[in-house]
């Protein structure tokens, strides 16, 4: 019998890096996601109702040192974008801060149009059409 939990939604996301002044200042200054904690080995950003917070990585093998979507968990995360308007913007704002995008793309299987982009630690993310 399944759970049916009871639930609005997601309350946060928990991700890893290994540099978090490097992660700090990405989120916090190129993407514009508020900061709402900081610990020495925590950091926390408010993404709409949703809180994504990083811990520091510790890699178990030495040459783990970027996100690797392939391996098991986290494949990327997507946001919701309202207007196609808003994603031409946000394909110009990570141009012009040198951020690896795709430019607004249209996802083949729902017809919904995207920008796909990488953090420092290559984890992906999307701004992707409501």
């Amino acid at each position: 019998m399944p759970l049916n939990p009871s639930t609005p939604g997601i309350h946060h996301i928990g991700l890893r890096s290994l540099d978090f002044a490097r992660t700090k200042k990405f989120y916090e200054d190129i993407i514009g996601f508020k900061l709402v904690l900081e610990t020495p080995g925590l950091m926390a950003f408010a993404v709409g109702a949703v809180i994504i917070v990083f811990k520091q990585a510790a890699p178990s093998h030495t040459g783990d040192k970027t996100f690797n979507p392939f391996n098991i968990g986290l494949d990327h995360i997507a946001l919701t974008c309202e207007t196609e308007q808003e994603l031409e913007r946000l394909a110009a704002e990570l141009n012009s801060a040198g951020v690896e995008n795709t430019g607004v793309k249209t996802d083949p299987v729902l017809q919904k149009p995207y920008v796909a982009f990488k953090d420092p630690d290559r984890i992906q993310w999307e701004f992707y059409m409501k």
